[in-house]
């Protein structure tokens, strides 16, 4: 009885497969029972494989801060928006779409670092860690905590201070700190 029932889901799921029948297309919604599959998934992989990352206790440091407003402003913000800043054509055209980030994030900062560095399958979000090292991105993380507080103004006036720029910083990546390119 088991093995029959087995052997029906396995056909299903095949048929299914290989039918082409489920649009995955980005402009067409996932059913809800799909849709709370992959949420729940998505949720519970962030939530277990970030529960042993150790958060820096300097996310609230200024310049920190700053350094990860550059980061967002040109990584981030043309999916996941800023203050007062209107919908983009690639914002527009994600699904599923990106969580608008100034309006806050229910994952814990260790959960929002290991979505930043590892990125999200199947969503537009890239994996950072592959172009970015750990410092910078818990720069970003630290700007992602302060986001929600901040207004347009205020967002700005962070970008504009921020101790160097994004080029600035991946120029120094990419020369290994210590003015070298890498070999």
């Amino acid at each position: 009885m088991v093995a029959a029932a087995l052997l029906v889901v396995v056909v299903a799921t095949a048929l299914v497969v290989y039918t082409g029948i489920y649009n995955v297309a980005a402009d067409a919604p996932h059913t809800q029972p799909v849709f709370w599959l992959m949420t729940t998934v998505r949720e519970r992989s962030i939530a277990v494989r970030a529960a042993d990352i150790v958060v820096p206790g300097d996310l609230a440091d200024s310049k920190r801060v700053a350094s990860g407003a550059a980061q967002y402003a040109e990584m981030c913000s043309s999916c996941h928006l800023a203050p007062d800043m209107k919908r983009t054509e690639i914002s527009r055209g994600l699904y599923p779409r990106a969580p608008e980030l100034r309006r806050g994030s229910r994952l814990t900062a260790a959960e929002e670092f290991w979505v930043v560095k590892h990125g999200l399958k199947m969503s537009g979000m890239p994996a950072w860690g592959v172009t970015h090292d750990d410092e910078l991105l818990w720069s970003v993380v630290a700007f992602l905590r302060k986001l929600p507080e901040l207004t347009a103004d205020q967002y700005q006036q962070l970008v504009k201070s921020a101790p160097k720029t994004h080029d600035e910083m991946m120029q120094e990546m990419d020369e290994g700190h210590d003015g070298q390119p890498h070999q």
